[in-house]
C-alpha cells in the first residue's frame, strides 16, 4: 500500500512540476490580453489653448475640455486580433463652444503586442489609415527601449524614445517621448482676409501642418497606459507660404480622475499578470517537488522493507 501511494505521489509531482512552466509560459500568455469588449472613458484638460473657430472666423483662447471613449467591436474581434473604435469630442468650456472639434478612429491591433494591423476598415476620421506601430497599448513586459507608436493626428508612426522612470500615483512606470515633425495634414479654402491676403478678396486655399510632442505613461508588466500628455500645435499656410495663422495649440492633460482610474486598473491587471505567471507556477512547483520527494521516500521505504 505504501509502494501504491509512494508511485501516486511522484506521478502527481512531476505532473505539478511539468505544469508549472506551462502555465508561465502557455497558459498564462493566452489569458492576458487586451479585452474585445473594450469601454472606456478618458478625459483631458487644456489650459489656455487657441485654435481657429470656423463660425467666429477668427482665433480664440480658451480652456478646453477633451473627452475620449472607446467601444470595442466585439464581432470583428477575432484570433490574436481585437478592433476598438473611438470618438474625441473638445468642448471649449471658457467661450461656452461645445463643437470645437470632433474626431474618429478605427483602430485594430494585436490583442497581445498592442501592434497595429490593418484590416477591418481601418480610419481615421473614416479615412482609410494604414497602421503601424503600437496602438492603444504597448506589449506586455516592456523594454527600456525605443517604440513605434501610431500617431493619429499625423496619420503614421513615429518613434517613442524611452527617457526614464517615475511614479504615477504611487506605480512605477516607464516614461515614453515622441516627437511628431511638422507633417501635412489637409488641404483646405478659407477666406483670404482671414490669412492676411489682401490682394485677394475671395478664399484662398491652405495646407494644415500638424507638429508635437506625445508623452507616454506605461506600466512595464501589463503595457498599459496610466497617463498621457499631448503637446500640439497645428497651422494653416497660404500654399506659398507667406502667410500663416494658428489652426490649434494647445497642451493637453489627463484629468486626475482619469489617471486615477488608468493606475486602478492597471494596478489590478498587475496583479492579475503576477498571480497567474509568477505564485500559480512557483505553488506548483514547490508542491510538485514536495510530492516528488514524498513519493521517492515512500517508495524507498517499501523497497528496503
Amino acid at each position: 500500500m505504501t509502494r501504491i501511494i509512494g508511485v501516486v505521489l511522484v506521478a502527481v509531482g512531476a505532473f505539478l512540476v511539468v505544469l508549472a512552466p506551462l502555465v508561465r509560459f502557455q497558459v498564462g500568455g493566452s489569458l492576458i490580453a487586451a479585452p474585445a469588449a473594450q469601454y472606456g472613458v478618458s478625459k483631458l484638460e487644456a489650459q489656455g489653448a487657441q485654435y481657429f473657430y470656423p463660425k467666429a472666423l477668427k482665433v480664440l483662447t480658451g480652456d478646453l475640455g477633451i473627452t475620449v471613449t472607446t467601444r470595442g467591436d466585439v464581432s470583428q474581434a477575432q484570433g490574436d486580433r481585437v478592433v476598438w473604435d473611438e470618438f474625441t469630442a473638445v468642448n471649449d468650456v471658457t467661450n461656452g463652444n461645445p463643437d470645437v472639434s470632433f474626431g474618429e478612429r478605427r483602430s485594430a491591433f494585436n490583442k497581445f503586442t498592442g501592434e497595429g494591423v490593418n484590416c477591418c476598415a481601418v480610419s481615421v476620421d473614416k479615412k482609410p489609415s494604414k497602421l503601424e506601430g503600437q496602438i492603444y497599448k504597448f506589449p506586455f513586459d516592456v523594454e527600456k527601449k525605443t517604440y513605434k507608436v501610431f500617431n493619429s493626428t499625423a496619420g503614421m508612426a513615429f518613434d517613442a524614445e524611452f527617457v526614464g522612470e517615475e511614479n504615477v500615483n504611487g506605480l512605477p512606470a516607464y516614461k515614453f517621448e515622441q516627437v511628431a515633425p511638422s507633417t501635412k495634414t489637409e488641404t483646405r479654402t478659407v477666406p483670404a482676409s482671414i490669412m492676411g491676403v489682401s490682394e485677394t478678396t475671395g478664399d484662398v486655399q491652405v495646407d494644415r501642418f500638424y507638429e508635437g510632442k506625445n508623452t507616454f505613461w506605461i506600466e512595464p508588466t501589463t503595457g498599459s497606459p496610466v497617463k498621457q500628455e499631448q503637446q500640439r500645435h497645428d497651422i494653416l499656410k497660404t500654399q506659398d507660404g507667406a502667410h500663416s495663422i494658428t489652426a490649434f495649440a494647445a497642451t493637453a492633460k489627463m484629468t486626475p480622475e482619469t489617471v486615477e482610474d488608468l493606475v486602478q486598473n492597471a494596478t489590478e491587471s498587475k496583479s492579475q499578470i503576477t498571480l497567474i505567471k509568477v505564485t500559480i507556477p512557483v505553488i506548483l512547483l514547490l508542491v510538485g517537488l514536495v510530492l516528488l520527494v514524498g513519493g521517492f521516500v515512500a517508495i524507498r521505504r517499501t523497497a528496503r522493507a
